[in-house]
């Protein structure tokens, strides 16, 4: 990737001059945001992972965000980059398979009464329009939009078959959950500024040529069926990850997979550690080339197979890693500590990310004094639980309105953080942080699985 950036995408997409300056507070943030566009929509050497495709994979994960000016901006990228991709066949197939998330089978058994299945998207009639190897990645952006709870070890299994490689697959996931992200910043500073009230219910802007929002389409029943297939019983979302049991899974040479017959899963949210482990393969540390040593930004994070395997696209980790240091670190005026923590927490919790709920629950109780109650309410009852002050249940009620699929953040959560005390810089610290922990739980949900330590067992 070239030491030049081209123009900003978020603040293009935004087009609010007046409260994206705000977005200089946080100015790592915002450099590395569009660092991360670069990296993983038009990196310097896209190999085998084609600019295409990676265009189409972004116009399809804007349209099942319901993200018009997003839609927009990457239909036309893909149909200035190739002819063989039919941007009409792309939003057709989003349209049709679009929906409200997230929704999904718990992996957890304790967790068995909060699931909800739902569609999964049909890779085998998708293949017919645009290809195996296209379907495959539009099946992954599906599930980790809409569904990411769903993701077992043979959600790979597609994606193995057409010809994916552990490096390509990588930076596949790394895209669909960085523009989990970026159209949710986007979204944020609209609504922030007043330009867009902002609710998934509100919106009608119509996107490639007909008018109609994805949403929309997706309620039509007009060839929905023939994109998405229902799975109504729990055991069944196994099945319709494409793969055996979790036993059986090998993938192919160039996308191994390793399954965890024998872990010891958590049973249910928790505010203690949690260890992972990666279905894919990460990179061995002692095989680590300086440039993915570089990537990890903190040298003892090469112990960790979660980075390591990110590690496989380093300049998309570094930018990653850089945007969230700024974003939850920097206390240069905005949102306190243990609030961006709390914020990462209900996100993790509503999308349904064992992991990452943890890790910031147990970070919201190391920046805060006296909140155990209310981050065990969160644990056990769900981000519907009170939080304790007007501002904490402000910040909830703003973190589930935007992890919303397509988001349902709009003037009245601005409103009711505000009166809660935040200032402009504080909303936007919100924002920021409930984006970026739904480009983190997608990876987490959808690369590997959570286990107890053996001190918790």
């Amino acid at each position: 990737m070239g030491s030049e950036l081209s123009a900003d995408i978020i603040d293009a997409l935004a087009d609010v001059p007046s409260v994206t300056d705000l977005r200089a507070g946080r100015a790592q943030a915002r450099e590395n945001a569009q660092r991360a566009f670069a990296a993983l929509l038009e990196p310097d050497e896209p190999g085998t992972f084609t600019q295409a495709e990676r265009y189409a994979v972004a116009a399809f994960t804007a349209l099942l965000h319901d993200e018009q000016r997003a839609v927009v901006f990457y239909l036309e990228l893909l149909s200035d980059e190739t002819d063989e991709i039919h941007a009409g066949m792309v939003a057709k197939l989003a349209r049709a398979a679009a929906g409200r998330g997230p929704y999904g089978v718990y992996r957890e058994s304790g967790l068995a009464g909060e699931s909800e299945p739902g569609a999964w998207f049909d890779g085998e009639e998708a293949a017919a329009k645009v290809g195996g190897r296209l379907a495959a990645a539009f099946g992954l952006a599906h599930l980790l939009v809409l569904h990411p709870r769903d993701a077992r070890p043979g959600t790979w299994e597609p994606l193995a078959k057409a010809g994916w490689t552990t490096d390509e697959a990588v930076s596949l996931a790394q895209l669909i959950a960085f523009l989990a992200f970026q159209l949710r910043v986007v979204r944020g500073l609209r609504v922030l500024a007043g330009a867009d009230d902002g609710g998934a219910d509100a919106r009608d802007g119509g996107s490639a040529g007909d008018g109609a929002s994805a949403g929309d389409a997706a309620s039509a029943g007009d060839g929905a069926s023939a994109v998405t297939r229902e799975r109504d019983a729990a055991g069944d979302a196994d099945a319709a990850a494409g793969a055996a049991s979790e036993s059986d899974v090998e993938g192919s040479g160039d996308l191994p997979l390793t399954t965890y017959p024998d872990i010891h899963a958590p049973e249910r949210f928790v505010s203690h550690a949690l260890g992972w482990h990666a279905w894919l393969e990460p990179v061995a540390e002692r095989e680590l080339t300086e440039a993915q040593i570089d990537s990890l930004i903190k040298p003892e994070r090469a112990r960790q197979p979660y980075f390591r395997l990110l590690a496989r696209d380093p300049e998309a980790l570094r930018a990653r890693t850089l945007t969230d240091l700024d974003i939850f670190y920097n206390t240069d005026g905005g949102l306190g500590r243990a609030e961006r923590e709390f914020a990462a927490a209900v996100t993790s919790r509503f999308n349904g990310c064992v992991y990452c709920a943890s890790v910031h629950a147990g970070r919201t109780l190391a920046e805060s004094t006296g909140r155990e109650d209310d981050v065990e309410r969160l644990l056990a009852e769900g981000p519907g639980a009170e939080a304790g002050s007007a501002a904490w249940n402000a910040v909830r009620d703003a973190a589930v309105a935007l992890s919303s699929t397509p988001a349902r953040f709009d003037a009245a959560h601005v409103r009711a953080l505000e009166e809660a005390g935040l200032d402009k810089a504080s909303v936007l610290d919100v924002i920021n942080a409930v984006a970026f922990f739904n480009w983190a739980n997608r990876l987490m949900l959808g690369l590997g699985e959570p286990e107890v330590p053996r001190r918790f067992r």
